[in-house]
Order: C-alpha cells, then structure tokens, then sequence
C-alpha cells in the first residue's frame, strides 16, 4: 500500500498532473491531499474538480478557507489578496461549498492529516522549526503526521526531544512520532521549483519526498493570461 500525501496544489494544474503521473508511476494505490487547493495560479475551478473526481482524503488550507468565503480578506499579503479576489470570481458556487465543508484535520488509516497545526489548526500558524513543531506534537496521536502550509519539505522527529532531519527519506521507527511537510505541489518556496510531494511506503514503513518538474511555461502563460500579478508567474521558475 502505497499514499500519495501532497498539497499547496495553489491552482497550478500543470503541476497537480505532473505529480500525479508521477505518483501512478511509484506504483501509488492511495491519494491524500492536505490542502490549498486554490490560490495563487490559474486554475482553481480545474483543480478542485479533479480532486472530487478522485473521491480521496483531503483537509482545508487557509486559501481553501478565504476562497470560499464571502467576507473581507484580511490577513493576505498584496499578492494573495489579489489572487484571492480572482479566485472567489472563478471558483463556481459549488467549488465554494466543497472547499468550505472540508474538514481541518482528519485520520486516514493509521497517520494524521492536516494543513498547518495540530494545536491550533484554525489559526494556520506556521510551522518553521522544531521549536514550532513541538506544540503539534502533544496533540499528535499517531505515530505520523502529514502537513503543508510552508511551501517547504520539513520532517520533525520526536523521541525524547523534537529535532528536525534535513533528508528526503524517512524510515519510520518504533517509539518515535513524525510530524512531516511534504512541500508544495503548485508552488514551492525552497529555491527548488519542481513540484514537491511524499510517498508513504505503508507497508515498508519508509516516506521518501520526491520533486517532479512540470510544465512550467505554460502555468505561468495561464497566470499572465488571467490577468493576475507577474510576480506570481515569475516567483514559480524560482521557486520561492
């Protein structure tokens, strides 16, 4: 048994079919999706279609949230406050209900899935270090957990004490938790711009993080095409 874990699609449909190909070639049998659906880049109706098409697991991320409200923005830099404007205009009433019945957290199988924290889920703090990571781990009640928000692959191993490992693969060991960010499919920001996502080797215990390159050129025509900010189509090939 095979997981597919990924999200911070942002919209970008180009790299969302990327990972996927990618993922039926690791021989994945199961998908899971933490969030951010939207934002961002150009396709966000695209992109909440497929994954109800994939009938899979899926938690709501802040841009997931805003979208599909119908309050004021507030709280979003200039860039995703404009990308959220366009975004609630192209998002269909029914794309709005879907985002905003999703649930904040979940537990699939045997591992935990959520957008930014464990503790606070709704107030989608960021996770940047293990100092951030310990407050997730007292209200982690299985050994794995899945999450997003910060652009950027992070595993944060606790034992005794929380430490953070710098390593594309992770075996998972007995008597320890791992609270783990699989990165961002549509938009990364640790100076890699190929798609990032994880594989959860259930049966062999093992999660290994993988980067995907994708079409990049013509996510960022679709972006100029929207009439969205360039620094959202320029930011992607940079990945930051």
């Amino acid at each position: 048994m095979k997981f597919a874990i990924f999200g911070d699609i942002h919209a970008n449909l180009e790299a969302f079919d990327a990972v996927m190909a990618d993922a039926a070639d690791q021989g994945v049998t199961h998908h899971v999706c933490i969030g951010d659906v939207v934002g961002y880049n150009a396709n966000p109706h695209e992109c909440v279609a497929r994954l109800q098409e994939m009938r899979c697991p899926v938690v709501k991320g802040n841009h997931d949230e805003e979208a599909s409200a119908d309050t004021e923005i507030v709280g979003f830099n200039p860039l995703a406050y404009a990308a959220l404007e366009w975004t609630r205009k192209a998002l269909t009433d029914e794309d709005k209900a879907w985002l905003r019945n999703l649930r904040m957290m979940r537990q699939v199988r045997d591992f935990t899935i959520v957008h930014s924290t464990l503790d606070t889920p709704s107030s989608w703090a960021y996770v940047m270090n293990k100092f951030d990571a310990i407050s997730s781990f007292s209200y982690q009640f299985t050994q794995v957990c899945f999450f997003g928000h910060t652009h950027t692959p992070r595993v944060y191993v606790k034992e005794v004490k929380v430490r953070q490992e710098n390593t594309d693969t992770v075996r998972i060991e007995p008597g320890r938790k791992y609270f783990i960010n699989v990165g961002s499919v549509g938009q990364p920001r640790d100076g890699d711009w190929r798609s990032a996502y994880a594989v959860y080797d259930h049966d062999n215990q093992q999660v290994y993080i993988r980067r995907v390159p994708y079409d990049l050129a013509t996510a960022q025509r679709k972006i100029r095409a929207a009439g969205l900010p360039e620094p959202l189509a320029e930011r992607l090939s940079l990945g930051k």
